[in-house]
């Protein structure tokens, strides 16, 4: 059995799989360089048996080494994703050695599911990233901007009277803004959609059979406030780190 890890900026995701049907999945937060599971328990109990565990990967574009320091504890291997592994796709960017872990799964998942086609990955996490593969299986590279909360917390810190809003419990954003924090949340969830069907639209001038997959922690949030026609994969990142094994399997 495969065990996957992607530790980004705010949460660490898992999953299992064997070959490539997903077993079981997971995700705790982090909070103050400390990780609490979601549900409450110690982080050695987010994961499931190491016995179960043949081999690992783990992608880290987040700082979080307690967690790649509870694996060096477990029998497994487990490998940490860079640009110099192996890969399923190729990589056509001009500073490979940049690039983020994240992004490089996402595309290898976006290739896994949908061989031949081109693919444009929107993962919006902590920032929001869009990548395009083409349909031959090569990265060409893409865009990275503000994520959702990141907007939020600057409109705070470079205002004198702006509050500071929490997306916690926000399921969508209100079209029309009636009060102050709802036109703030109309106008970051507003302003990140239009801009993200705006990079569709010039990447389908391109590539007019594109697939769109919107990933991370705001992608349903997204989709509620409008984002419609993308086709949801929360777990594409781990398929990604997955197929990656697969293939170093050989």
């Amino acid at each position: 059995m495969n065990l996957t890890l992607d530790i980004g900026n705010t949460a660490v995701k898992w999953a299992t799989f064997e070959g490539r049907s997903l077993v079981e999945s997971g995700k705790w937060k982090v909070e103050n360089e400390a990780t609490e599971n979601i549900g409450g328990t110690q982080t050695t109990n987010c994961l499931p048996p190491a016995t179960n565990i043949d081999r690992a990967m783990v992608c880290a574009s987040g700082e979080n080494p307690e967690v790649v320091s509870m694996l060096s504890t477990f029998r497994f291997p487990f490998s940490t994703l860079t640009s110099s592994t192996p890969l399923p796709i190729k990589l056509d960017y001009k500073t490979p050695e940049t690039l983020g872990a994240d992004r490089i799964a996402d595309a290898c998942g976006a290739v896994s599911l949908h061989p031949g086609e081109a693919c444009l990955v929107i993962d919006a996490g902590t920032c929001i990233t869009v990548d395009f593969v083409d349909a031959a299986g090569v990265y060409h590279g893409g865009a990275i901007m503000p994520g959702l909360q990141m907007n939020l917390q600057a409109l705070h810190t470079f205002t004198a009277k702006l509050p500071l809003i929490d997306l916690e419990g926000v399921e969508k954003a209100p079209v029309l803004g009636r009060s102050t924090e709802e036109s703030i949340l109309a106008g970051t969830l507003g302003a990140t959609l239009l801009a993200l069907a705006g990079f569709v639209t010039l990447y389908k001038e391109k590539s007019p059979d594109l697939r769109v997959i919107l990933t991370g922690g705001d992608a349903e949030r997204l989709m509620a406030s409008g984002a419609g026609g993308w086709e949801h994969m929360p777990h594409l990142t781990l398929i990604g780190l997955n197929e990656i094994l697969i293939y170093n399997e050989k």
